[in-house]
């Protein structure tokens, strides 16, 4: 079975919306992680947009990089700059892959802003996490 990462600076948005996309699209073809650089915890705005697209995250957990050093990945996706640049070494045959997403957690304005925001982000991590089961797993 394929091993996927998704890593990201904190482990509390865009890692763990596309952790859930990327796990309903395989359909038990892979096993998906997510981590991060750092550890933020789970964002709730971003349970709140994933569980209104039919996608539970309720129960993911921030985890940091460093617990996952051991595994063998087939595909390592950074799904921010910062976490492209920092991501470290893993050894093995891992394929990476980096889609820079806007962080929903930056920003600023009235809350249907932000909201929408988080949208946006995750309607754009959806299509690449549906993009990447067909091209790669399919």
């Amino acid at each position: 079975m394929k091993k996927i990462l998704v890593l990201c600076t904190g482990n509390s948005c865009r890692s763990q919306m596309a952790e859930g996309y990327l796990r309903a699209f395989a359909k038990g073809k892979a096993l998906i992680y997510s981590a991060g650089i750092e550890t933020h915890g789970l964002n709730p705005i971003a349970v709140a947009v994933m569980a209104a697209d039919g996608i539970d995250i309720a129960n993911h957990t921030a985890n940091h990089i460093e617990e996952y050093q051991d595994i063998d990945f087939d595909f390592i996706i950074t799904v921010c700059d910062h976490a492209q640049a920092n991501c470290p070494f893993f050894p093995g045959h891992a394929k990476r892959f980096h889609q820079g997403f806007s962080d929903p957690a930056k920003a600023k304005g009235s809350d249907a802003m932000v909201l929408a925001s988080f949208v946006k982000t995750r309607d754009e991590i959806k299509a690449y996490c549906q993009t990447f089961i067909k091209e790669n797993l399919d």
